[in-house]
């Protein structure tokens, strides 16, 4: 496994989203991405749930997860892709919808599993 491959490995708690708040996104459980060692992993933000599918790049020096992912909101079917970066215990990133909203979010390193 490569350096970069483990920066971007674990359980991260989202802590702030462009498009929606704190009421919304940790309305179910506390908003956060995992990635397993495999670059695949899972998410969740208020109603959405997502299993993701990621590719390493390094930008400006700091390691870059490129995932597409599909899952559901509110049980709809919903796909799109997206971008977590990493500098040091923070993250920061990017979600899309397939043909709609996208937002960006801050995230920060966790212990454990959800």
């Amino acid at each position: 496994m490569k350096k970069a491959d483990k920066a971007v490995i674990g359980h991260w708690r989202i802590t702030d989203m462009e498009v929606w708040d704190a009421d919304y996104f940790d309305m179910e459980v506390p908003a956060h991405i995992t990635v397993r060692d495999n670059l695949t992993g899972s998410f969740q933000f208020g109603l959405v749930q997502g299993e993701l599918d990621g590719r390493i790049e390094v930008i400006g020096g700091h390691p870059r997860l490129e995932f597409s992912w599909s899952g559901s909101d509110e049980n709809d079917e919903v796909a799109g892709r997206g971008w977590l970066q990493v500098t040091g215990d923070e993250a920061e990133g990017r979600i899309f919808f397939h043909l709609g909203d996208d937002s960006g979010f801050t995230a920060v390193r966790q212990e454990g599993e959800p």
